[in-house]
């Protein structure tokens, strides 16, 4: 192991609103090596997922928040560079969690072994990875789509709703997405085969969507929020399914929105119709895991999944890709490419 300098992204200071440059800092540390029993990684992707905005509020949630001066939280693609363990051995490709750096150490119970002949290294964070699975048991578990029937799916051109809406056309649903732009609204409709998308942004908006969906809405998968979910409440069925994955709209807010208050129409809408609306992380449904990796390859290899990645180049180049995931301005899975991936060929 030749490296001696590690450079990390750390938390300077928690964003009031959007992130702003001085809230996150690169630095140099040195590389430590790995303790007995565990690995020393070199990363080569690393993920950017808009939960990591919430990792860095000083609030409750469902996983720790990062503190300041911590390394910034986030899912990793790397290769054992320094092995203390009999589980991996110099040069391994694994899946962790090492953050935004150059190096993480890590014990071997915290990594998969990754196969690039399985599929490209990149997808383990994308399609084959967090966001594919949280689509896939968000949909089945919670969504509970059936042949038929109307699925709504926000964000659709991102990560995960891109597989949530191909997951329900396999399943025999008509597909409607929601997604921002001419561009992305083409991509989900020619490239991945839903039956319809509205761009959320047109004027016309509302009525598009009620055009889109002529027998209402049975399963919403709700990424994002805001404008998009008010849109989606008037539309929804008796026993419609909310799976909440995300709310994007919101997560730069620093107080409630102006203008009426919503809970009494979403709440008499809940009783009146008996809707089923479940939030969820995707560690809930850990015990899915080897079902969705294996289910999720067949449909790749037969083509009937579809991805697309947005891969920014350098460590450095992570604080503003991530702001711009937050404004929606990725298009597809984005990732950021800190080291030159080995499995490739020039």
């Amino acid at each position: 192991m030749n490296a001696t300098i590690n450079r990390r992204v750390v938390l300077a200071a928690r964003p009031e609103g959007a992130p702003a440059p001085t809230d996150l800092r690169l630095e140099q540390t040195p590389v430590t090596g790995p303790g007995p029993g565990e690995v020393l990684c070199r990363t080569i992707y690393l993920s950017l997922d808009p939960y990591m905005r919430g990792r860095m509020m000083d609030a409750p949630s469902y996983a720790p928040s990062v503190g300041i001066g911590e390394t910034m939280v986030g899912g990793t693609v790397g290769q054992v560079i320094e092995s203390r363990s009999e589980a991996f051995f110099e040069g391994d490709l694994v899946l962790g969690a090492g953050g935004w750096q150059d190096y993480w150490v890590s014990a071997p119970d915290a990594l998969r072994r990754l196969d690039p002949s399985a599929a490209p290294l990149s997808t383990a964070l994308g399609v084959m990875g967090m966001p594919g699975m949280t689509a896939y048991v968000g949909l089945k578990e919670i969504g509970k789509p059936q042949r038929g029937e109307t699925l709504v799916v926000a964000a659709a051109s991102g990560a995960v709703g891109s597989v949530v809406g191909q997951i329900g056309r396999i399943l025999g649903c008509r597909v409607v997405g929601v997604a921002g732009g001419p561009e992305k609204c083409s991509y989900v409709t020619g490239e991945l085969g839903f039956d319809a998308c509205i761009d959320h942004r047109s004027a016309d908006f509302r009525s598009r969507l009620k055009a889109a969906c002529p027998d209402g809405i049975d399963v919403y998968f709700e990424n994002v929020g805001g404008p998009v979910f008010d849109a989606v409440m008037g539309l929804l069925n008796d026993f419609a399914r909310i799976p909440v994955c995300g709310l994007i709209a919101h997560y730069n807010a620093t107080s409630l929105p102006e203008g009426p208050d919503r809970i009494p129409r979403l709440m008499r809408q809940i009783l009146v119709k008996r809707l089923t609306v479940r939030g969820f992380i995707v560690f809930d449904f850990r015990q899915h895991e080897a079902e969705f990796l294996e289910t999720m390859a067949g449909w790749l290899r037969s083509g009937s999944v579809r991805y697309r990645e947005d891969i920014v180049e350098g460590l450095e180049a992570a604080p503003g890709a991530f702001t711009g995931l937050l404004e929606g301005q990725n298009f597809g899975k984005l990732l950021v490419r800190v080291s030159a991936d080995p499995t490739l060929t020039a």
